[in-house]
């Protein structure tokens, strides 16, 4: 069975809430295994609220971690308090252990490779490359990811132009180095999914009005749907092949430019880096998405 690490920005865009249901939902039938969800940037209730989202979706022992120091009060994001008041392991933010140590524990106890699912800030990938051995491995991060880690999907960057930029990458000071990084110094194959892939795949619209996805989707304003960046680079990371998801890719190697945030790319065939262009019509993914989350 497929092992996953999720990385996920649980702060205040809803696009998360739909792409950990298709992740809980595939491990919920057998097909994946998730080993840890780690938390890359948050509010005061992201921990509970994701606790309670996993309760809601009948799913349970996988441990949480948290970037402890991207930590952002997001009153938007009103549907957090309500997702908490279902939590049953975690009372707050400093109930979960820091993310870094989530990945290098996860990674060390796993039998097979595990493969990363990032749709938020690179920053605790980031931090497991450059973090040193400890009670959990005597690897260093990037030879600890070298032979734990089978490949890397990343919802970051906007590829469809030289000098792109994107939120989950321009964000900050620190998303921005994180991204270099990564880019810079993981030892594993890395797909990127940008901006321009999901912007106007638009799910979640036929969603039943009770569901509690659908709440979450109302509180961001989205009830008649959402972008689909997240959901997209979760439904790839599951079907695990480029081709057969409905994209082409481009090969090489991937760079950032930590004072702007902007994404390059250098095509050669030898490249560890790929970025996915669409093949198919919008309504293809958005099919697809759509019938996973009901």
């Amino acid at each position: 069975m497929r092992e996953f690490i999720i990385g996920t920005d649980w702060l205040g865009d809803c696009d998360d809430v739909v792409a950990l249901r298709l992740m809980l939902r595939a491990a919920t039938k057998g097909e994946i295994s998730i080993k840890a969800i780690g938390i890359n940037a948050a509010d005061e209730k992201s921990v509970t609220s994701l606790d309670g989202f996993m309760n809601l979706e009948n799913v349970s022992g996988i441990p949480i971690g948290i970037d402890h120091s991207a930590t952002y009060v997001n009153e938007k994001a009103t549907y957090h308090g309500k997702l908490a008041k279902f939590a049953s392991n975690y009372t707050c933010n400093e109930d979960a252990q820091d993310a870094v140590k989530l990945y290098r524990k996860a990674l060390a106890e796993a039998g097979d490779k595990v493969e990363i699912a990032e749709i938020g800030f690179l920053q605790v990938l980031a931090g497991l490359l450059l973090s040193e051995p400890d009670e959990y491995s005597s690897l260093n991060g990037i030879d600890l990811v070298k032979t734990k880690v089978k490949k890397v999907w990343s919802m970051a960057g906007k590829w469809d132009e030289q000098g792109g930029k994107e939120y989950n990458i321009c964000c900050s000071e620190a998303s921005r180095n994180a991204a270099k990084t990564v880019c810079e110094k993981c030892p594993v194959p890395v797909t990127f999914l940008g901006f321009e892939v999901g912007y106007d795949v638009i799910t979640g619209s036929a969603l039943e009005k009770y569901d509690y996805l659908y709440t979450a989707m109302c509180d961001w304003g989205t009830d008649s749907g959402r972008s689909s960046w997240d959901p997209m680079l979760c439904l790839l990371a599951l079907i695990g092949d480029e081709q057969e998801a409905g994209y082409k890719t481009v090969v090489g190697t991937a760079s950032i430019d930590e004072n702007t945030g902007a994404n390059f790319f250098k095509e050669h065939k030898n490249g560890l880096h790929k970025y996915v262009i669409k093949v198919k019509e919008n309504s293809y993914y958005q099919n697809q998405i759509d019938r996973l989350i009901k």
